[in-house]
């Protein structure tokens, strides 16, 4: 079983046998718990369900303290699955980032920032009006959208002004650079969708 949930720190470089930077991100990843089993003849499938994020007993509701009582976990505020066909743990068992070896793959899942209500320029990165000839209050403004009168309809998917950011985005396939288990701390290849402290889960790499 090769999944956990963590929190993005941040990003930084490390150094290769020949003196290259690499960019890494770290992420905090576990301790996680396996707080619930699912098995194909009473669920329909097989999966597992981890906790992350010890809280305080009052930020959870009662369901969920029932829920995590049963285990023997920590008050844990984040619970998530990970599909596996042959659970090899059992409910309580702790996992660490000491499941991941430097090289191996993973996908990491996060979701983006939140951009708000965003324009056409920012959004998609139109060019703009020209601010000559009277159009100077129209710099950034999207333009005509219509198709004329055939077939007398804006398309759907037109690129328009809208809610931007704010979305699960996974960084595919990218190598686990180090491993800290003092500390709980993964560092992988590149960029990871997120701001800093943002949750995220890391499993085994599903298109290698």
């Amino acid at each position: 079983m090769k999944g956990l949930i963590g929190r993005k720190v941040g990003m930084t470089q490390i150094f290769d046998e020949n003196g290259s930077a690499l960019p890494v991100t770290l992420i905090e990843a576990g301790p996680c718990y396996v707080t619930y089993i699912r098995h194909p003849g009473t669920d329909g499938y097989s999966a597992i369900q981890l906790g992350f994020g010890e809280v305080p007993p009052r930020k959870l509701t009662g369901g969920q303290l029932g829920h995590l009582k049963k285990t023997g976990a920590p008050n844990l505020r984040y619970l998530r699955e990970f599909r596996i066909k042959d659970p090899e743990l059992k409910e309580g068992d702790q996992l660490t980032v000491e499941v991941f070896q430097i090289g191996d793959r993973v996908d990491v899942i996060g979701t983006t920032k939140g951009k708000g209500f965003a324009g056409g320029v920012k959004r998609h990165g139109f060019g703009g009006g020209p601010v000559t000839h009277g159009q100077s209050d129209r710099t950034r403004a999207p333009g005509s959208i219509g198709a004329t009168s055939t077939p007398g309809r804006v398309f759907k998917g037109t690129r328009m002004a809208g809610h931007m950011g704010n979305q699960k985005v996974t960084s595919e396939n990218i190598s686990v650079e180090f491993v800290d288990l003092e500390k709980n701390l993964i560092g992988v290849s590149g960029s990871v969708p997120g701001p800093k402290g943002g949750l995220v889960f890391i499993q085994e790499a599903r298109k290698l």
